[in-house]
């Protein structure tokens, strides 16, 4: 008789020990699968909320000092905008989204408002030299996919506000601020003239409690035009990767551009490593608790059921299987348990999260196939580490010893 075929009658001749053992890698992996699902769309909407906090690094003028972040670049000092290429052709790892902006006073119906002029994402990608470059395809916060919100794509507005660029912006288009939009009494849809142009307003920003609340935002290149200054800019914002920041992305700048002024946003960057850790450290805990549960119950089952079946396994030896042979019966029927429970684990943890995630995280969580391949593995790994040293006793009976009497 072949090993598997008494091993798979041993599994349903004791299908209560087999439901036991089962059990417990059964769960262990669905509270796994499920925990690992739910933290990481958890990370994807706490980094979605970080990127409200804005850039985490500005790219200035030597000369000038930072008061304010919002206000960084009202400022009389300029610098070639193709520092901006620089950036985007280098080989810096943990640039994300880049902002050139350059801004100057305009009056509108007698009052005083900043025109800032930004460079709308299709930019970047319609330059030929910067094609592939990827700037805006990488992820942004500290590695985490935060693109899209999964309710649907973002209005200018918001986009803007949010992460401080914006997809698209026509020549003769601008959003304007909040305060802007009051005071003048603009609405979506209507023109504006400034410096001698015609301004479609495209979108009304929503009031953020800042000087941006009394600006108005044009295509950069357009700006540059009105102020006749050439291709030169005020400022550079940057969402930088903080896991990189750490690791020296401002001084990788520096060297970069030794003329400009590298200065990050301590704040906002010690705000994503501190969320970021703290949502991994709490992963790693329930993942080795739940580990030790199950290599505790597993190895719990396993070693009643040699000291239960120590006369079978002795008859066994007497008839002739070797100690290998009663080892590879044990790890074998312990393989069988983790691959059950693994996969098994996986469909019940991947329907758990996916049912009770947005309950508990307030996220939208969907299933993760990749999950399947690590529930598997780390149920086997379990079951196995958990049934070796049980195995290891089972193999070492002495067959005489195990038909006396206890």
């Amino acid at each position: 008789m072949k090993i598997r075929t008494l091993v798979w009658r041993e599994l349903f001749e004791r299908k209560n020990q087999l439901l036991t053992g089962f059990l417990a890698v059964l769960l262990g992996v669905t509270v796994i699968v499920a925990i690992k699902n739910i933290t990481f769309f958890s990370e994807k909407a706490v980094a979605r909320q970080l990127d409200t906090l804005g850039a985490n690094i500005l790219i200035l003028p030597k000369s000038v000092s930072l008061q304010d972040y919002y206000s960084s670049d009202l400022h009389s000092e300029e610098f070639p905008e193709e520092y901006v290429t620089r950036l985007v052709m280098s080989d810096i790892e943990g640039l994300d989204n880049l902002s050139p902006k350059l801004s100057l006073p305009v009056e509108v119906q007698a009052r005083s408002f900043t025109l800032t002029g930004i460079l709308p994402k299709n930019e970047f990608q319609a330059k030929a030299a910067w094609a592939g470059a990827g700037i805006f395809s990488r992820p942004i916060g500290c590695g985490v996919v935060t693109d899209t919100p999964a309710s649907g794509e973002e209005s200018p507005r918001e986009t803007l506000v949010r992460k401080r660029v914006i997809e698209t912006l026509e020549s003769d288009e601008a959003l304007v601020g909040a305060d802007v939009a009051a005071a003048l009494s603009i609405r979506e849809g209507d023109t504006v003239n400034l410096l001698g142009n015609s301004f479609k307003i495209i979108a009304t920003l929503p009031q953020t409690g800042t000087i941006d609340d009394s600006r108005i935002f044009a295509h950069l290149h357009t700006v540059q035009e009105l102020a006749g200054t050439g291709p030169v800019v005020n400022a550079i914002e940057v969402v930088g990767c903080c896991y990189e920041i750490l690791g020296g992305l401002v001084e990788k700048i520096n060297r970069l551009l030794p003329e400009a002024k590298v200065v990050t946003i301590t704040q906002v960057v010690d705000t994503q490593i501190r969320t970021n850790r703290m949502m991994s450290r709490l992963s790693l805990l329930f993942l080795v608790i739940i580990v030790l549960v199950g290599v505790a119950s597993i190895a719990n089952y396993m070693f009643a059921n040699v000291f239960e079946r120590r006369r079978e396994i002795g008859t066994l030896m007497a008839l002739g299987a070797t100690s290998s042979v009663v080892l590879r019966m044990f790890l074998l029927k312990a393989l069988l348990l983790g691959l059950a429970g693994g996969i098994v684990g996986f469909v019940l943890g991947t329907t758990l999260s996916v049912t009770l995630g947005p309950r508990i995280a307030g996220v939208p969580v969907l299933p993760m196939p990749v999950l399947a391949l690590w529930a598997i593995g780390v149920s086997t790994a379990i079951a196995l580490a958990a049934s070796y040293f049980p195995a290891r006793r089972a193999a070492g009976l002495d067959p005489c010893a195990s038909f006396q009497e206890v």
